[in-house]
């Protein structure tokens, strides 16, 4: 009896197979539609994927050239920026000799009545205890030891040692200097000394008892002493300073040349 139960059971499983199949075969194309549906919910996104991923490398590709034409560009530019920075340079330079050439015409127009040579700074030493230049010419140039040396705006100093290619020059402000020298106004002698003070000025000392110092006054070289010829300009009176003696007062004297902007200069070698 179980047997036949079974048996029963089977059948009824092969009927409900068949029915299936029956059923599969009637609706096949509504099954392939179906089926489909499904694979292309799965394969889409993964070929919309692949498709994204392509097109990003395309953009990343041109990305990249676009970089190295920006690298490129770059170069040039940093080239002709160094160009010009060069052209530049040698108009600067160029501007230079031409101002320097210009400062040496109006020299030797402004002191016409003197044999000069030309000559410019190649070193400063301006200190408190040395006030003294070198520049650009020496023996071989017709320089000599006690040369008096000139600049556009007055007095410079005199020379104190040369060598063939270079000359060292005392200036005016410095300690050790002492120049004789004569007050426009009232033609009263004095003598001008460096001071420690500053680098523009001088200190006028010997001022006569009767002499009328007036500030303002214009202040040059006498003649007197064997190394200025007469007639420089050295300055101009900026402060009278009085003493309980009048023997003992003393001027200060703001110099012409501004030695800190001093560049070009004339050494007279005869008048």
């Amino acid at each position: 009896m179980y047997r036949d139960k079974k048996v029963g059971l089977v059948g009824i499983i092969i009927t409900i197979a068949i029915l299936i199949l029956v059923v599969i075969l009637s609706n096949r194309e509504n099954n392939i539609s179906f089926f489909e549906n499904i694979i292309n919910k799965c394969v889409m996104p993964i070929q919309n994927g692949l498709t994204y991923a392509k097109n990003k490398i395309s953009g990343n590709t041109s990305f990249f050239t676009d970089v190295n034409n920006l690298k490129s560009e770059n170069e040039k530019l940093k080239q002709k920026n160094s160009e010009l920075e060069q052209l530049l340079r040698e108009l600067e330079k160029i501007k230079t000799e031409n101002q320097t050439l210009k400062e040496y015409m109006n020299l030797t127009e402004k002191y016409g009545e003197y044999k000069t040579i030309p000559g410019y700074i190649i070193n400063k030493d301006i200190s408190n205890y040395s006030k003294t230049v070198t520049i650009n010419i020496g023996t071989k140039d017709g320089v000599q030891k006690n040369m008096t040396v000139i600049a556009d705006q007055g007095l410079v100093g005199h020379v104190v040692s040369v060598t063939e290619n270079s000359s060292k020059v005392e200036i005016i402000v410095d300690t050790a200097s002492s120049v004789s020298a004569t007050m426009s106004t009232s033609q009263d002698s004095i003598i001008c000394k460096g001071t420690l003070d500053a680098a523009s000025t001088l200190k006028a000392m010997y001022i006569p008892v009767d002499a009328k110092v007036v500030q303002g006054d214009t202040v040059e070289t006498s003649g007197i002493g064997g190394i200025y010829p007469k007639g420089i300009r050295i300055g101009t009176v900026k402060k009278v300073e009085n003493t309980k003696n009048i023997t003992d007062r003393y001027a200060i004297i703001e110099t012409a040349v501004d030695f800190n902007k001093l560049n070009s200069v004339l050494v007279i070698t005869t008048e």
